[in-house]
C-alpha cells in the first residue's frame, strides 16, 4: 500500500463518522402539511399569498434558492420578523432548507406553529430535493 492510498483510506474512513452523525428531520412535523417539489410546484401554482421561507444561510441562499422565497435564517427568526413577512397567522407560510441532513426548516415550521401560524407547509427534502430533480433555480 502506498502512503497516498493510506492517507485516502484514513481520510474517508474520518469523514464516514461525521455524515452518519449530522441529525435527520423528522418525516414528519404535527400541525404542518409536508410537500414533495412536485406538491411545491402544484402548491406555488395554486396558491399565490404562499410565502416561502429559505431557512438557510444567506450565503447559501445567494447561491441559489427556489424563485419567490425569502431568506430568513432559523436562528435569526423571531416572532416579529416572521409576521413582517406573513401578513396573519392564517397566510399559508413554507420552510425550506438544505435537505433530510438539515434542522433549519424544521425548527422555523416549529416556531410558526408555535406562534399561532396554521396553514404551515414543510419541504423536508428541502434544496437538495429541489436541486435533485432539476427544478428551476433563482440566483
Amino acid at each position: 500500500m502506498t502512503i497516498r492510498t493510506f492517507l485516502l483510506l484514513c481520510l474517508f474512513a474520518w469523514t464516514l463518522p461525521a455524515a452518519a452523525d449530522k441529525p435527520v428531520a423528522p418525516a414528519e412535523i404535527s400541525g404542518a402539511t409536508g410537500v414533495s417539489a412536485e406538491k411545491l410546484v402544484d402548491l406555488l401554482a395554486s396558491t399565490p399569498q404562499l410565502v416561502m421561507i429559505d431557512s438557510r444561510r444567506q450565503e447559501e441562499f445567494e447561491k441559489g434558492h427556489i424563485e419567490g422565497a425569502v431568506n430568513l435564517l432559523d436562528t435569526d427568526m423571531t416572532q416579529a420578523k416572521l409576521a413582517r413577512l406573513v401578513s396573519s397567522s392564517s397566510t399559508p407560510v413554507l420552510f425550506y432548507c438544505n435537505g433530510e441532513r438539515c434542522l433549519r426548516s424544521t425548527n422555523a415550521a416549529r416556531l410558526a406553529l408555535q406562534w399561532g401560524y396554521h396553514k404551515v407547509y414543510w419541504f423536508r427534502g428541502g434544496w437538495k430535493e429541489w436541486g435533485d430533480k432539476n427544478m428551476p433555480v433563482a440566483r
